[in-house]
């Protein structure tokens, strides 16, 4: 899979919904409701982080639910490539990129949406072909204001920002021409996937489904 192909790919499933739900999963046995609620709201691509030692099998039970669209994140290694794709993920989203991590998510055909912070990360990217990336951490960043700035010099850059998104200012970045889609955890809360309150997630993703995209 070409850079190319990849960005096209990404772009083409950010465009399903306005938010990603980012997913930080405990116990795999949330795994199937959390993502039936999820779609029922309207957001079927989802990204589960590799941060917990449930977050593979998640993937594998999340890949059999009908309509989801299901990816891995945190994915920093080529070995976190090779055991997401495995596991059945259709996408990767990393917090960086180096060299390794782009090789072997181009050699797995897995599409990726790798990170970037600097005009200089990004221009490094869509050099190779990328010209889909994750703008991370957004908030930390600057925020909508200095995605703003960069999509004067950058036009044929597109974004998915995350990292401080909220419901709250999730419109400004939507707002910008050169965001394609946010990620974000405000849609499935810790304590709500703790507590199984599906009807509270599903009514948080039909919220966040129906802010406006750009």
């Amino acid at each position: 899979m070409t850079p190319q192909e990849a960005s096209a790919e990404i772009l083409r499933l950010c465009q399903m919904a306005p938010i990603i739900p980012v997913l930080t999963i405990d116990d795999a046995a949330h795994a199937a409701p959390l993502a039936r609620a999820l779609i029922a709201g309207g957001l079927p691509m989802l990204e589960v982080t590799l941060r917990t030692p449930a977050a593979l099998d998640a993937i594998r039970k999340m890949t059999r639910i009908p309509g989801a669209v299901i990816g891995a994140g945190t994915v920093i290694t080529p070995e976190d490539a090779a055991t997401a794709r495995a596991a059945g993920a259709r996408f990767a989203v990393s917090p960086g990129a180096t060299d390794r991590l782009l090789d072997a998510c181009e050699n797995a055909a897995l599409p990726l949406l790798p990170g970037a912070a600097t005009a200089s990360e990004m221009m490094r990217l869509a050099e190779r072909g990328y010209g889909m990336q994750k703008f991370f951490p957004a908030e930390p960043s600057g925020g909508a204001p200095a995605l703003k700035s960069i999509g004067a010099p950058l036009p044929q850059i597109r974004f998915c920002p995350t990292g401080g998104i909220t419901a709250q200012n999730a419109p400004d970045y939507l707002g910008l021409a050169n965001v394609a889609c946010v990620g974000g955890s405000w849609v499935a809360p810790g304590d709500a996937i703790a507590a199984c309150d599906w009807g509270r997630i599903e009514s948080l993703a039909r919220s966040a489904a129906a802010l406006p995209g750009s």
